[in-house]
């Protein structure tokens, strides 16, 4: 939503919002933005229109107000089609890599002088917030498949990384997701879709479309990497980049990963398909150095690394932690996991378990419900039972506001900490950084 205020203010609408944490929204109040740091129906006074996110319930008293006083009220991802649907729209979908590849192919087509206006859904150091603020005739968004936002996009090159059963609370089963990513891509001129990825090589694509598939071994890959090995400096990745049996070149990544691999490729692939150059695109891949919450590094103290991770799905899971014992094969892994919903818990709990057994140690915090309320039965014990019977053993379950204090006990110097999850447990990397000291 701040990316969409920033995108709506930059082209001279006065903009206003309200939210009950109103964290990380500075950027907006320098920009002239009103923020309401609560909810209520006289915000929406003389509004010519409200925006609105997919979670907010239909009886809130703002757009109760809004609708009686003939407020036009559309979603999140109608204004964001709306905004960004005229130019030359890149809208990178997938499960799995969203952020990171929406990043990596920003940075891509600025560095090949296309300047790309960027949206996506977290902090991005080089742009001091989620948005890069380009031209009106490249667009380069994150496309949401929650809700079946994405559905609002009218991409000219959609990107697709990867498919797997998720938001089974919005969906029906796998099944019904292929057929809205079928949908997502169908009126697109190109479409950039992983290889790799059963899910994605699924998916039904329309014929008049021009496909790239992508991947690291795939046979029916167009854009291969290939050479894979650790870069020369820092925790990155180079390759080998060959497209239609041609060698474009090396390239190199500072963030780790074989899946960061593949969400680079699908980046390059997008700026192939608007026509920028593999070696300028280079130069832009070679800068990132990824998004708030995609691997970050937050510090280390007393030997021991800590890591933080927005892995909330059972492959993001194991991903991570490949990525993190590739980077430093030697050291103990140690991973905190906090779940993210009731309906993702109780549909995953046995992938999570299975994912946890990538790591050396595994703590659990409480579950983190967000939007939902309570389904019976459903806890994090049943991600601890699950890791058990995996091989993994659960050593610490609780809140998440003692998880700090049982790393601090656990921890060892060499070890590396990973803290991983979509809700607050991103506090308790920082927080654990301050015991250690």
């Amino acid at each position: 939503m701040s990316a969409l205020a920033e995108l709506f203010v930059r082209r001279g609408l006065p903009v206003s919002g309200c939210d009950a944490n109103l964290a990380g929204v500075d950027d907006l109040r320098r920009l002239g933005v009103r923020l309401f740091p609560s909810h209520d129906a006289g915000h929406v006074e003389n509004s010519r229109g409200i925006v609105v996110t997919s979670a907010m319930p239909k009886d809130h008293p703002e757009l109760v107000r809004a609708r009686s006083l003939g407020i036009p009220v559309v979603r999140r991802a109608e204004a964001l089609g709306a905004a960004v649907n005229a130019g030359r729209l890149v809208a990178v979908a997938g499960t799995h890599g969203k952020t990171t590849t929406t990043t990596l192919a920003t940075e891509a087509l600025a560095s090949a002088g296309l300047d790309p206006t960027g949206v996506v859904g977290a902090r991005v150091a080089a742009w001091q917030g989620n948005f890069r603020r380009g031209g009106d005739d490249v667009f380069v968004v994150e496309a949401d498949e929650y809700d079946r936002s994405f559905l609002a996009l009218t991409p000219t090159v959609a990107v697709i990384t990867n498919v797997e059963a998720d938001h089974l609370d919005i969906y029906r089963d796998l099944d019904d997701i292929r057929a809205a990513f079928a949908r997502f891509a169908a009126g697109a001129r190109y479409v950039v879709i992983c290889a790799d990825d059963a899910g994605a090589r699924s998916v039904p694509l329309a014929d008049a479309a021009d496909v790239i598939p992508y991947g690291l071994s795939s046979p029916g890959a167009r854009l291969l990497a290939r050479d894979l090995g650790p870069a020369a400096r820092g925790l990155g990745t180079r390759c080998r980049v060959h497209f239609d049996g041609r060698e474009l070149g090396e390239l190199h990544l500072r963030i780790p990963g074989e899946h960061n691999v593949r969400n680079a490729l699908a980046a390059v692939g997008a700026g192939l398909a608007l026509g920028a150059s593999f070696s300028a695109m280079c130069e832009g891949l070679a800068a990132v150095e990824g998004a708030e919450r995609r691997f970050q590094l937050l510090g280390e103290r007393g030997g021991v690394t800590v890591i933080d991770d927005y892995a909330h799905h059972p492959s993001e899971i194991e991903a991570t932690l490949a990525a993190a014992r590739a980077v430093w094969p030697g050291r103990r892994l140690v991973a905190a996991f906090q779940p993210h919903l009731y309906t993702r818990t109780r549909d995953f709990a046995a992938g999570f378990g299975r994912a946890l057994v990538g790591a050396d140690v595994a703590l659990l915090a409480d579950l983190y419900p967000a939007r939902e309320q309570p389904i019976a039965g459903v806890s994090s014990a049943l991600i601890a039972a699950a890791a058990r019977a995996a091989g993994r053993a659960v050593q610490w379950e609780g809140p998440r506001g003692e998880l700090a204090a049982a790393l601090r006990r656990a921890v060892h110097p060499g070890d590396v900490v990973i803290t991983l999850g979509a809700g607050d447990i991103t506090k308790t990397g920082p927080e654990l950084l301050d015991l250690l000291t």
